[in-house]
């Protein structure tokens, strides 16, 4: 003879009404008083309109502080770990080391120029991690004879890090577009392909 695999709900005990009540009210209570993650209870609209201004503001910082020549300024709008590499594809790791670079170049081929980024796009991974895509025009360089140069239009595209509530620049690189040949419309802002 063989034993059955399933029991009929009727050949075990019945749970008492009592018994799923009280884990009904349970469930309740534990709902209504659990206080939600943070992420979840904020509206995700403002927390992202209030992040991306969050964002635009470290990139005027940056700019601003760089076209004052304030090395310390700049190097403090990066994360205290940061990986800087600029138009020339040189590399500088850690904000002491790229405070340093700053100071060095506001004393030689920087030390007149201007800079303006623009925001293009954010890209949220998560609450604390977004990339920015931004517009760069650097004005003023100095060339090897000391003339003015033209000026340089470039993109960025730098990792931020929220750390502290704060948005810091944890990964930055750019490049610079080629100057236009002559006779041919300088204006545009990027290459079309």
């Amino acid at each position: 003879m063989t034993t059955p695999l399933f029991l009929s709900a009727e050949a075990g005990p019945k749970p008492a009404k009592s018994s799923i009540r009280a884990i009904v009210i349970f469930a309740i209570a534990l709902c209504l008083f659990m206080p939600l993650p943070a992420y979840l209870a904020q509206d995700p609209s403002k927390t992202a309109d209030a992040d991306s201004a969050a964002i635009k503001q470290t990139f005027t910082n940056f700019y601003e502080s760089f076209s004052r020549h304030d090395a310390h300024a700049t190097a403090m709008t990066f994360a205290e770990d940061a990986d800087f590499t600029n138009m020339r594809g040189i590399h500088r790791h850690g904000r002491t080391e790229i405070e340093a670079w700053f100071a060095n170049l506001f004393k030689g081929n920087l030390k007149s120029s201007n800079r303006t980024d623009i925001v293009r796009s954010i890209r949220f991974f998560t609450p604390q991690t977004a990339t920015v895509d931004a517009d760069t025009v650097i004005t003023g360089t100095k060339t090897a004879d000391g003339s003015e140069g033209p000026p340089r239009k470039g993109l960025m595209i730098a990792t931020l890090t929220k750390q502290s509530g704060h948005w810091l620049i944890s990964v930055f690189h750019e490049a610079e577009f080629p100057v236009p040949a002559a006779g041919t419309n300088g204006s545009a802002n990027r290459p079309t392909n």
